[in-house]
């Protein structure tokens, strides 16, 4: 068959001309077939144009609604010109009126259009039954106003006849309702219902009243005081309002009758329509209507999709959203596909919200529902993923499909959407701001395994907070957390900056010192004006532009700050009048006030390069002697003091190839990116990586295989301590859980087995990108099984990770999703209480319930302190609970408001990658911690500890983790001390007697060392004291069920060394001064070394984000240092050269991390 020609212009379109090819029977002639001929006739024609065809059948509508309504208006024209003066009889005056000749013509062409139409209608729309068509109410209505008149033309003498053709004003509401909906169609626009049904009731009440009104006018012509139309509207519109105040009433009886009659039709109709009208009114609260088109247009408002919307999410969303000044004026539309619960509903009918957030059900995949969000005027769009679902695979589909359904409405509207799976990450990859919730959380577990309560510096920088949280509290420690806590991340250009703006062309970390020296502020990064590229740290040899964009962590930002100059004590009389600190306009830096400032800073006015750069230690012993002082850090500085960093070389791998045999050799490893990648859309990173993958069977840490014969963690023989990772399955996430770990700037002899504790076997995918890691190993087992754990080696580890599972992420009881997990984590404390625990829960407000002791009175002081930051609108109110200050419990929903901070700073997310290792980019240092030693405290203060890291290492401190041990009272703790103890306590703290602590986080121990001495030396009689078993006075003064408690750790510690033996795991020490460090963590985690001392003092531990210069360091704080990339400036072409171990320019002390 050939293909069809062109067909003439003369043909119709519908006519289609077909050539049948030779192996036809009529070869060579044309056949000409039409199409759709029915649609050719003429009824067809006239019905497409009246009926079927929008615009046109719009067009008549309204030409028919107009006909109507002028009808209505010559009958009160003809009304007011009657004049029944002319008929005497009663009857007559009924059936009888006055009507005009010009009113006559007029209304007789009017009802002739009328009544053809009306025919042509009922001609085109029959279907096979005529008495259905002319019993139809609005035909009868139509005959009746039409009819009479074109029977007057033919007879004069009925001219004067009347005719009600008031009644048209129901055929006009008919018409007005199928105008409104062809208009409507014709626009292609879905109406609201409610709108319609308005209209109907409005139509209905008009035509009721005018109906009313124009009836009882007429009919009361026949009484003795006739009624003008007034009259009878007032009438009518007293009667139906149901006042009746009876100053007009109808005289005769038809008139009355008619009264009665619609009455009852008013009865019937208007309930009904009041009925539907409420429903939909219901239905509407439920769907929430639309947002308004002209507010969108003079407002501004955010979109925010859920599949379900809980009250914490809802509460955590708005509170971040409008925590900031830039957004106070927005609004807040929910697009969701579930209906609002109570809690919800209860909490968007406070005037707070109320004004702000508008709630509306419907779908993000049908069109209808995104415009009545006007989803393509919005200023941003975020998408958010529901957690809780059994199946978090089919809730990321979910969100891929609503990315990609605002993407198609909206495609200009900018995107924040939050992914669950990582494998899933790249479907959404044009999105403007992505968050993977595995991602990060594995990340952060892994960091928190090496710098200590990571999860809490991070969820505190990504909070808005004012620092205002604890401030009222009697306790130290909780006023300074609690001020550091509202540091967060902000940017400035660097030459708009009064913070950097006199660093211009000096190193950057030259500049970060002394920012932070003079004004308190610690600059962590800087993005070059010709590169997108965010840098953490980019170390001494990146020179500061007037062009880059600073990155600073501080209390509020630089424009909502004012400036004071302090001048120190000692420099008060020789440098009153110092001008270092001068704008370039001459005037002094405390005259000038940014935008309003909320905070006020005082800053020391020292030189940047004067002789107080350099620190001196303080005498020791009353000494001349005297340490070596700190170096000042150089403006430039001089690249040959900078030693090259090699990418092959590891600076502690002889040590590691001599000392430590468990460690993988240079022989074993090498340096590289990882080979196989679980999935699609992760960053590569240099990682310690083994020169052969290991065999599947290798990675089995609990069976033995032809290659290893170890069956359990002892046998293997580590030496640096174990990480164990419990999860249920073995998710593309745990690899980045391992990436962190295996980094290549982490020293190969530094490096700790990782053991995965699975619920379920991995895949063989999962296996092939773990095989190239050393030292990674896995075993199936469950954390509330013993011997799971004691085969992985809990004894032997430093840390173990419990992850939330999957399958307990949905209960019936929102709350109770973390109930195993906490029992779990519960029962591993009470067996292994010297065990680092880190934990992962689905909701935050149940770490409270971490680490869990009945009758703890501190405990619950915090648990008041909470409500009371909460009552005060605290966004961060539950970081006093011990557990999240400490770092050992962590929820993925405090990250949610990191995408949230992305509509206000869009940086936050590659800050964050970067200093998680998830994303690496040349150049950008990496976060790190080191731990201050007894040899370190010479330095004293924060700020002198930064200007040493900076003049060395050239590495930028940004916090302190540090911990307390806290002394109770016996109602705290549950135990009582002897009265001796108790008054050399008083004697130490004064004024302070509930809790006692022996390392304080501010100055005045440290700026009182006999203070400091005495407490040390109380706490060590104190020790001692509680070590004497055989002290009677001791045991007398201890309540009766701390004996049980010894007992039942008694109980504990043999029930671990049962198993133990039945496993066939080493339990005995039989030579004390042969035991290596893994066996010391073995009898210590067993119960054999535990002391009292433990039940009598709890230590507590929290996070000082950027403290002051000021702040005194003390023993084991643990800081936390972005250090600069090694890899940063390395030659092209490095050279070959032998291993040997690099000396740097600082202490041995300042290098323990």
């Amino acid at each position: 068959m050939e293909p069809k020609s062109p067909a003439p212009s003369w043909v119709s379109p519908a006519v289609v001309t077909w050539r049948l090819d030779s192996f036809g029977s009529d070869a060579g002639q044309r056949v000409h077939v039409e199409f759709y001929v029915n649609e050719n006739t003429f009824k067809e024609r006239l019905k497409l144009f009246f009926i079927k065809n929008q615009r046109s059948s719009l067009r008549i509508r309204i030409f028919n609604f107009c006909l109507k309504v002028l009808t209505c208006v010559l009958y009160i024209i003809r009304v007011m010109t009657d004049n029944p003066a002319q008929l005497r009889n009663t009857w007559e005056l009924i059936f009888w009126v006055d009507r005009k000749t010009p009113v006559w013509a007029i209304q007789v062409i009017v009802a002739s259009i009328s009544f053809m139409e009306a025919m042509l209608l009922m001609y085109l729309s029959y279907k096979g039954n005529i008495w259905e068509q002319m019993f139809q109410v609005s035909f009868l209505l139509e005959m009746l106003n039409t009819v009479p008149f074109i029977i007057t033309i033919f007879w004069p003498t009925l001219r004067n006849l009347f005719i009600p053709v008031f009644l048209n004003c129901w055929l006009a509401k008919h018409a007005l309702e199928n105008m409104i909906n062809d208009l409507h169609r014709a626009i292609q626009r879905t109406h609201s219902a409610m709108f319609n049904q308005v209209l109907i009731l409005i139509c209905t009440l008009l035509c009721l009243v005018f109906t009313g009104t124009c009836g009882i006018q007429h009919l009361e012509r026949a009484g003795r005081n006739s009624l003008s139309l007034f009259n009878s509207l007032y009438f009518c519109i007293v009667t139906f309002s149901t006042v009746g105040f009876g100053d007009v009433t109808p005289q005769i009886w038809p008139s009355q009758l008619l009264v009665v009659v619609m009455i009852c039709v008013a009865l019937v109709v208007l309930p009904l329509q009041f009925e539907e009208l409420i429903y939909l009114w219901m239905e509407r609260q439920k769907s929430g209507g639309n947002y308004s088109r002209h507010r969108a247009q003079t407002e501004k408002h955010a979109v925010l999709c859920v599949s379900s919307l809980k009250m914490d999410l809802l509460m955590d969303f708005l509170n971040e959203f409008y925590a900031h000044p830039h957004t106070q004026d927005y609004y807040v539309v929910i697009l969701c596909p579930c209906e609002a619960d109570s809690q919800v509903r209860r909490v968007l009918q406070i005037p707070l919200w109320s004004q702000r957030v508008i709630y509306l059900q419907g779908s993000v995949l049908k069109n209808q529902d995104l415009l009545r969000a006007k989803m393509d005027d919005a200023e941003a769009c975020f998408i958010l993923s529901s957690r809780n679902e059994a199946d978090r695979m089919a809730a990321d589909h979910q969100t891929i499909l609503r990315a990609w359904a605002v993407k198609d409405f909206a495609p200009n509207c900018p995107l924040y959407v939050q992914i669950l799976k990582p494998e899933n990450k790249f479907h959404v990859k044009f999105a403007d701001h992505v968050v993977c919730e595995e991602e990060f959380k594995y990340a952060l577990l892994a960091l928190n395994c090496l710098c200590p309560a990571t999860s809490t510096l991070v969820t505190l920088l990504v909070h808005t907070s004012r620092g205002q949280e604890g401030q009222q509290s009697p306790e130290q420690w909780q006023r300074m957390y609690g001020r550091c806590s509202g540091n967060e991340v902000y940017h400035i250009c660097l030459s708009d900056s009064m913070f950097f703006r006199e660093y211009e062309n000096k190193s950057f970390t030259y500049a970060a010192f002394h920012a932070h020296k003079k004004y308190g502020v610690c600059l962590i990064g800087i993005k070059r004006e010709d590169n997108k590229s965010i840098l953490l740290n980019p170390g001494p040899r990146h020179v500061m532009a007037g062009g880059d964009t600073c990155y600073y962590i501080n209390i509020t930002k630089e424009e909502n700050s004012a400036f004071t100059v302090r001048q120190e004590a000692h420099q008060g009389k020789n440098r009153g009048h110092c001008d270092i600190l001068n704008s370039p306009s001459g005037l002094p830096v405390h005259s000038i006030i940014a935008s309003m400032g909320t905070v006020a800073m005082d800053f020391q006015n020292t030189s940047p390069t004067g002789d107080t750069a350099k620190l001196a230690p303080p005498t020791e012993n009353g000494l001349g002697s005297r340490r070596p002082s700190i170096a000042p850090v150089l403006e430039i500085t001089d690249s040959a003091s900078l030693l090259p960093c090699d990418l092959l070389s590891d600076q502690s791998e002889d040590e590691a190839a001599h000392s430590d045999e468990d460690v993988p050799s240079a022989s074993e490893c090498m340096k590289g990116y990882p080979p196989n990648s679980p999935y699609i859309g992760s960053s590569p990173t240099l990682c310690h990586l083994l020169l052969q993958k290991a065999p599947f069977c290798c990675l089995r840490l609990d069976k033995a295989c032809e290659h290893v014969s170890f069956e359990d963690a002892k046998a293997y023989g580590f030496k640096n301590k174990l990480i164990i990772v419990s999860a249920e399955t073995a998710g593309n996430g745990l690899y980045n859980f391992i990436v962190p770990l295996r980094a290549y700037y982490r020293p190969r002899r530094e490096l700790n087995p990782i053991v995965l504790l699975l619920d379920n076997l991995p895949d063989e995918h999962f296996l092939e990108a773990i095989s190239c890691f050393p030292m990674v190993y896995y075993m199936v087992g469950t954390i509330d099984n013993l011997d799971s754990l004691l085969q992985c080696g809990v004894l032997y580890a430093d840390n173990l990770v419990v992850v939330d599972k999957e399958s307990t992420m949905s209960a019936e009881e929102d709350y109770m999703a973390d109930a195993k997990t906490i029992v779990n984590v519960q029962t591993m404390f009470r067996l292994f209480p010297s065990l680092s625990i880190i934990t992962e829960l689905t909701h935050p407000s149940n770490m409270r319930f971490m680490q869990f002791r009945a009758k703890d009175c501190y405990s619950l002081a915090l648990s008041k302190l909470e409500k009371k930051e909460r009552d005060k609108g605290s966004n961060l109110a539950f970081m006093f609970r011990l557990p999240f200050a400490a770092g050992r419990v962590f929820s993925i929903s405090m990250l949610d408001t990191l995408l949230y901070q992305c509509f206000v700073k869009d940086y936050m997310i590659p800050i964050t990658r970067l200093l998680l290792g998830l994303d690496t980019t040349p150049g950008s240092g990496y976060l790190c911690a080191m731990r201050v030693c007894e040899s370190d405290l010479w330095i004293r203060t924060y700020g002198r500890l930064f200007q040493k890291l900076c003049s060395t290492s050239s590495e930028i401190p940004i916090g302190i983790y540090r911990t307390e041990s806290h002394m109770f009272l016996p109602s705290e703790s549950q135990y009582s001390v002897s009265s001796e103890g108790w008054s050399d306590t008083k004697e130490t703290k004064g004024d302070e007697p509930k809790v006692l602590t022996r390392s304080s986080s501010g100055s005045d121990q440290s700026e009182h060392p006999l203070l400091r001495r005495k407490s040390m030396h109380w706490t060590r009689r104190l020790s001692r004291r509680a070590m004497k078993r055989s002290d009677s006075s001791f045991f007398s003064s201890l309540p009766k069920h701390s004996a049980s408690r010894r007992s039942e750790r008694e109980e504990l510690t043999e029930l671990v060394r049962n198993r133990m033996q039945h496993l066939g795991l080493h339990t005995g020490f039989k030579d004390v001064s042969n035991l290596t460090a893994s066996d010391v963590m073995n009898r210590v985690n067993l119960g054999y070394l535990q002391g009292e001392l433990n039940d009598q003092q709890n230590s507590l531990s929290y996070v000082l984000v950027n403290p002051a210069p000021d702040t005194h360091l003390q023993l084991n704080d643990v800081v936390f240092l972005i250090r600069p990339d090694p890899l940063a400036h390395v030659p092209a072409e490095p050279p070959v050269r032998p291993h040997f171990k690099e000396s740097r320019p600082d202490t041995p002390e300042m290098n323990q991390v």
